[in-house]
């Protein structure tokens, strides 16, 4: 059996290999078993994996990121930086039921990424008086609901929204698009500092990782992927933000976005998104959180039980999908099978059926909680 430091060599590597994209990854390691048999298949093995043609194949024999993966493996080492391959228990489950979810993460703090309430919030980086109000409002508001804020720590919308959860006490997670050996813009590391205290900094991408330009894009993938919801308080007609709302959109999550003039510039963008209804409109935190049906009363999944609304007799196995359920609260059935330490076709057959009883509803994501 591989130490911790060798298997996480492997899983870096394997986030290394040119050609290969998380989807082609996950069906690598699905296929071999594991990700060290990755790296010990012969050519004619990896040609009969779907997806994985002769130049691929090719790529991935006389692949040479071992080296480049052991160096990253010392610098989480000497920096105490978490990471979190795609089937670990830590993994943000919301973003693990993407098919373009990273299979590697690498986060610096002390975030929960499976809270119960994620929320992000983007919008432009030349924020308006409006667009600055709006978010300080928006985020004051929320803070009895307890919801994590989540924002990609650029200038203007993104970088309010994580000083105003700093302020209210939220926890706040910033996704960057680089290396965790540095903070972009620079002038955000005093923010970023205190954001791991409560909250924390995420990155698919290893150290000495440019903040290049198509890297933006990639980050606001697991921006929308790993929250509940995605609102654009203010965005001009083109801009990341709408990129992370067409994200959100295709992956079935709730979007937002708050109205504004039509002659303003960086109203226009979310005013489309309305009018094409691709995002709800809002006017106040509280419209938000009548239609997530969060309450502020409401406790946290690890503090106490949800009690079962209806009688059903529960057989063995539903009875200890239930009670992960219970104790998670929102849970995706990768964790439940990981959990409950039952093959995943019978986890779908027992969810099915408590499904039928009504005992359990299926959320977008692929997420089950109790009704």
């Amino acid at each position: 059996m591989n130490s911790p430091e060798e298997e996480l060599k492997y899983q870096i590597a394997l986030s290394l290999l040119p050609d290969v994209g998380p989807v082609l990854a996950r069906n690598l390691v699905s296929y071999c078993g594991s990700v060290e048999e990755v790296f010990k298949k012969k050519k004619s093995q990896l040609e009969k994996i779907p997806g994985i043609g002769p130049v691929t194949a090719t790529s991935i024999i006389s692949h040479n990121t071992f080296e480049r993966a052991e160096q990253e493996v010392l610098f989480i080492r000497k920096y105490k930086i978490e990471s979190l391959f795609y089937l670990d228990e830590r993994y943000p489950a919301r973003l693990k039921n993407c098919d373009d979810a990273p299979v590697m993460l690498f986060m610096k703090g002390e975030a929960n990424l499976n809270e119960h309430r994620l929320l992000a919030v983007v919008g432009t980086r030349s924020a308006s008086e409006y667009g600055r109000e709006l978010t300080e409002q928006l985020i004051s508001k929320l803070a009895p609901y307890n919801v994590t804020i989540v924002s990609g720590m650029a200038y203007g919308i993104d970088i309010i929204a994580h000083r105003q959860a700093l302020k209210h006490h939220l926890q706040t997670i910033g996704v960057m698009a680089h290396g965790l050996d540095r903070i972009y813009p620079e002038l955000h590391k005093p923010t970023a500092e205190k954001m791991l205290q409560n909250g924390g900094l995420l990155t698919e991408y290893i150290s000495k990782t440019n903040p290049d330009r198509e890297n933006f894009p990639s980050r606001n993938r697991i921006v929308a992927g790993m929250c509940d919801a995605t609102i654009v308080v203010e965005s001009g007609i083109k801009g990341g933000a709408l990129i992370t709302a067409d994200i959100a959109n295709s992956y079935n999550r709730d979007v937002f976005a708050f109205p504004g003039r039509v002659s303003d510039e960086y109203s226009l963008g979310c005013n489309e998104l309305i009018r094409k209804n691709k995002a709800m409109l809002v006017q106040t935190a509280n419209e938000l959180a009548e239609v997530m049906q969060w309450t502020v009363e409401e406790l946290k999944p690890a503090q106490a039980k949800k009690q079962l609304k209806i009688f059903h007799e529960l057989k063995g196995d539903e009875k200890i999908l239930v009670e992960i359920l219970q104790q998670n609260g929102k849970t995706d059935i990768d964790t439940l099978t990981l959990q409950a330490r039952m093959p995943v076709s019978k986890v779908s057959t027992t969810l099915l059926s408590l499904e039928f009883a009504g005992v359990l509803k299926v959320l977008p994501g692929k997420m089950f909680e109790l009704v």
